[in-house]
């Protein structure tokens, strides 16, 4: 836990220290590929707290998922149809219930310490 809080904290500090620029063209693969990633750390999350989490599972979720809407969205572009859109309302919807679910059990949570 310790480690992994010290990973997302180095990673955000190293985010603004050095801030990468992208060219336009690629901010319909990255808004994909942030969903893809907020998708699965989400999904990790909901799983663990279930006592399911499977971490083969996260894993190729995570690189299979991104690797799909990426491929939607450069299909998409080849023959000028937004396909991206099919997985960023994918990604989406699981987002929220996930966040739904985590929500949900951390109301639970605090309502039982009460």
């Amino acid at each position: 836990m310790i480690v992994s809080l010290g990973g997302l904290i180095l990673g955000i500090v190293l985010g603004f220290l050095l801030p990468v620029k992208l060219p336009v063209e690629f901010s319909q693969y990255m808004s994909v590929a942030v969903l893809a990633a907020l998708d699965s750390v989400f999904g990790g999350i909901r799983t663990n707290i279930e006592k399911t989490f499977d971490i083969n599972i996260f894993i190729s979720g995570f690189f299979g998922n991104a690797i799909l809407a990426a491929l939607l969205t450069y299909l998409g572009d080849k023959l000028g149809v937004p396909m991206y859109y099919a997985a960023i309302f994918a990604f989406g919807v699981r987002l929220f219930q996930n966040f739904a679910i985590i929500r949900r059990y951390i109301i639970s949570s605090l309502k039982k310490n009460d």
